[in-house]
């Protein structure tokens, strides 16, 4: 059977001008900053207005971990606010902002699929608004204002060794992973070993995620730590004075983006911080906004909810003071088939065994969300090759988990294949929301993250040496203890190896190494091989996006 691509469907789509998006939210046309026909961002003296407005209910997303076969985790967030309009709800979507690595590498867009996409998917996935770009820009500012600072004599003592700001790019590109800076002589400066992160595991892109508005993010750009003098004192971003500046840059990437679904309802794409090796979540900012513009607000949280859910609830909730009503962890029968052992090239053909076998790595997200307090449901997101009993296998295994799994076709069929679940989660978030982080503020630093690897991983124990011991000690006495952890590991199994399905038990959690985002608010642990700037695959789809004829664009997915 031959179905039309992604891309194909979006660039049928029949839009509607962002005026008309906005309008449907209350938005005055003179508060929307159009960027062509399709989208705009929202003013920030709009926002401010909306501050005594009651808040809608807020929807997670999740997910299983992820798998070849792919999920839908987008593509499901995008359907349910279809189908929740359909229902007659108002109601908002906040997904992520695509970033241009994975795009041009494997991973792909982050617009949705089908029938259930928000659109322009070609600019989303591309260079939208330019948010990327001004977060690329402003990390990079600090980076060469602290090269610069040394060139001029280093007034703060700043010890060249523990320079602890690398330099980003928007790009997987794993030769820019480690190298040396300022060679060629003395008008270059002082050669350091440093290297690159992909722009979405910037301090930066964070702190735009976390800000309330454009007085705390100058603040939180203030308190990021960059280097340490040789007395091992911290230097900050506002001791080489480069908040400021940092702040102008970011002045218009602050605002959340509106832009609209195939069924022509509202939603607000900004931020992108990637699960595996950041936060995984969109903007507060977009968040709170749509919650006092909407009744009902779908958000997701990046790959499993391992990950996602743990720091959009642990992080995101807790710093920003959000309560969330009800989650939907998203499923699909072909990844329950490939981690119950079958290839990707046998996925087509039933196996209910396989199905069987597989479903345990579901029941654990299941149990891990329900620990937050939170009640939830599965979206078992609809392939054509499934078959009666394999969505059977699926339904009856979550049912003994004490949940309910609904079979959800919106990929072919828009809001229409979901209208079944958008009522199971109004029902749902119509309950007392008993939501709470997973662990206390007060708790040591190591403690969290043994909490966090027990807890939600299942695992034995933390592996880390004693210099990072040490290190997350020194940290607390400086007063940082109370921030939250956000572990950075393989998104594709519960531990750190990518190559570990189900849910296994009895596995360590070893901690590389840890870095503290001051002006986020969290305490990075980098654990196993995970990268924090990736690289290409062998085939990568750079190799297929081109223009065609009509000048179009190809390729994207």
């Amino acid at each position: 059977m031959a179905f039309k691509t992604d891309i194909e469907i979006a660039r049928e789509a029949k839009k509607k001008p962002i005026m008309e998006i906005g309008s449907k939210l209350g938005i005055p046309s003179e508060h929307l900053l159009p960027y062509g026909h399709d989208k705009a961002k929202v003013s920030q003296e709009f926002i401010k207005s909306l501050a005594g407005k009651p808040d809608g209910k807020l929807i997670l997303v999740t997910a299983i971990n992820p798998t070849p076969a792919g999920e839908g985790k987008t593509t499901t967030t995008v359907g349910l606010g279809d189908g929740l309009n359909r229902i007659g709800k108002k109601a908002v979507v906040c997904i992520r902002e695509a970033s241009l690595g994975p795009n041009f590498g494997m991973k792909g867009g982050a617009a949705g699929g089908g029938m259930a996409q928000v659109v322009p998917m070609e600019e989303m996935n591309l260079h939208f608004t330019g948010d990327f770009h001004a977060i690329t820009s402003a990390h990079n500012l600090l980076s060469a204002m602290i090269d610069n600072h040394i060139y001029w004599g280093n007034d703060l003592d700043i010890d060249e060794r523990r320079i602890v700001w690398r330099r980003v790019m928007d790009m997987n590109d794993r030769a820019l992973r480690d190298i040396v800076v300022s060679l060629g002589g003395v008008s270059n400066g002082f050669p350091r070993q440093t290297g690159f992160d992909i722009t979405v595991a910037s301090e930066v892109m964070a702190i735009l995620c976390l800000s309330n508005d454009l007085e705390d993010l100058q603040k939180r750009l203030g308190d990021i730590v960059v280097a340490y003098t040789r007395a091992k004192t911290p230097i900050y971003a506002r001791d080489i004075k480069a908040d400021g500046a940092m702040t102008v840059l970011l002045k218009d990437a602050m605002q959340p983006n509106l832009v609209q679904t195939l069924e022509n309802n509202p939603a607000f794409v900004h931020g992108g911080p990637f699960a595996n090796i950041a936060h995984g979540c969109n903007s507060v900012i977009a968040t709170k906004t749509a919650l006092k513009l909407g009744e009902y607000v779908v958000t997701e949280a990046g790959f499993g909810a391992d990950l996602g859910a743990e720091k959009f609830f642990d992080i995101k909730c807790r710093k920003a003071g959000l309560k969330p009503s009800a989650a939907v962890i998203v499923a699909t029968v072909r990844a329950m088939k490939m981690n119950g052992g079958v290839a990707k090239a046998d996925l087509g053909a039933e196996n209910v065994e396989a199905v069987k076998k597989g479903c345990p790595n579901l029941g654990r997200h299941i149990g891990n969300v329900k620990g937050f307090g939170v009640p939830v449901v599965v979206a078992i997101n609809h392939f054509y090759s499934d078959t009666d009993a394999e969505i059977a296998a699926v339904k009856a295994y979550v049912a003994e988990q004490g949940a309910e799994a609904i079979l959800c076709k919106h990929w072919a069929l828009g809001s229409e294949g979901i209208e079944e679940l958008a009522k199971k989660v109004v029902q749902m978030a119509e309950a007392p929301s008993n939501f709470a982080p997973l662990y206390p503020d007060d708790m040591p630093l190591f403690k969290k993250l043994e909490t966090i690897a027990k807890r939600i991983y299942h695992a034995d124990e933390v592996i880390a040496d004693k210099a990072i011991r040490d290190q997350l000690k020194t940290w607390e006495a400086a007063g940082y203890g109370h921030l939250p952890i956000c572990v950075a590991k393989t998104q594709y199994s519960f531990t750190t190896d990518p190559t570990v399905r189900g849910a296994p038990t009895g596995h360590s959690v070893p901690v590389r190494e840890v870095r503290l985002s001051a002006g986020a608010g969290f305490v990075v642990a980098i654990c196993g091989e995970i990268m924090t700037m990736p690289g290409l695959p062998k085939v990568p789809s750079a190799e297929v996006i081109r223009l065609n004829a009509e000048g179009n664009v190809e390729g994207l997915f």
